[in-house]
């Protein structure tokens, strides 16, 4: 999906992917443009062609996120970080270094280990001659989607003026990891400023598929998932149907996850439902939180399902010509790990491409 973001001004001269589904689903959208399928670390520098003007890595997210062991860079998952690294390092030693870096991640990779994770990201941009900065963008600023993210940019041309900056995307905890990084760490460090995201104009309902044509759960399953609700969300539910009666009241949509809960000291099973006009955090449906539902009130009456394949690429910034596995499962488990399209649109537009058109890269348009 960064992939899709980039766009067609870009060509891709490598792409990596140890899952067989996310790779079938690549080269069905970008047919002809390379791709390994297997473990970063069993690839060579020298299936690496040329010098890139960007890398971008978006490695698995379990070890950084507050869902999950915290971990941290020793977690052998996001260890496919320095799987990547270790090519930067090789590339660099070959005059071959990208000129760009991004490495997307939870936001949790600014704090794991008490920063720790991120002072030694730092020390290892540093040293290969990078200067970097941290933006941490929610996609719901794009998309009908809560979706918080860091994403780290290194460059090794020096920044035109006109890239940095305040920002609103310098968060407290993109402040906080700075402010923990060593001094001389520190020096390398670029405020990038991409300006404001524009204003959202789409909310959850917009993109579900019509009523007729999606599997609804039965009566009782949405009675279980309801009573599984804490006061509070029952009171949101609630609140919904009434509203729904009224002559001014209409169609509500919510989305829900299940989540487990410590209540008294109990492990407990509860419903949590929000109707913002924004989808939970899209995951895999094997992954951290169980497959997110939606919840339709109208009329009075109450209905929910589960979000489709299609739903869920939406949710994502992709067009309805992009290719997806044909199981649900699949298609959520594809998209679910994805980056946003339309942020990483607005990074290209706003502050990659200008880059690499300062230091001579790409012509503008």
């Amino acid at each position: 999906m960064a992939r899709a973001g980039l766009g067609e001004g870009w060509t891709c001269l490598f792409a990596n992917d140890f899952d067989p589904l996310k790779a079938r689903t690549y080269r069905a959208n970008w047919p002809g443009e390379p791709l390994a399928e297997g473990d970063v670390w069993a690839v060579e520098p020298a299936a690496l062609p040329g010098r890139a003007d960007l890398a971008w890595a978006s490695s698995p997210c379990q070890d950084f996120s507050l869902a999950g062991g915290r971990a941290g860079l020793k977690g052998g998952r996001s260890s496919a970080l320095f799987g990547f690294w270790r090519l930067i390092e090789a590339l660099d030693e070959e005059g071959r270094a990208p000129r760009a870096l991004v490495i997307e991640n939870v936001t949790g990779l600014l704090s794991s280990h008490g920063g720790a994770d991120f002072a030694a990201l730092a020390g290892a941009l540093a040293a290969r001659g990078y200067r970097f900065g941290a933006l941490e963008i929610d996609a719901a600023a794009f998309l009908p989607q809560s979706r918080p993210r860091v994403f780290v940019l290194a460059a090794r041309d020096p920044p035109p003026a006109a890239l940095l900056g305040k920002s609103p995307l310098h968060t407290a905890a993109v402040r906080a990891a700075h402010a923990a990084l060593p001094d001389a760490l520190k020096a390398h460090w670029l405020w990038w400023s991409p300006g404001a995201p524009p204003r959202r104009n789409t909310a959850l309902a917009d993109l579900l598929e019509p009523d007729d044509r999606v599997e609804w759960h039965r009566p009782e399953q949405t009675a279980r998932l309801l009573s599984l609700m804490a006061p509070l969300h029952a009171a949101k539910v609630e609140a919904a149907r009434i509203g729904s009666t009224g002559a001014s009241g209409g169609r509500q949509v919510g989305a829900v996850f299940r989540r487990t809960r410590l209540e008294d000291g109990r492990r407990v099973q509860r419903a949590e439902a929000r109707f913002d006009g924004l989808a939970g955090c899209l995951r895999t449906p094997r992954g951290g939180s169980s497959r997110q539902i939606l919840l339709v009130v109208d009329q009075g009456q109450v209905r929910t399902r589960l979000v489709t394949g299609r739903e869920g690429a939406r949710l994502m910034g992709l067009p309805d010509d992009y290719v997806l596995p044909k199981a649900a499962t699949g298609a959520l488990h594809v998209v679910g790990d994805g980056v946003a399209v339309p942020v990483v649109r607005f990074l290209a537009e706003r502050l990659i491409e200008p880059l690499l058109q300062s230091a001579g890269r790409i012509a503008a348009e």
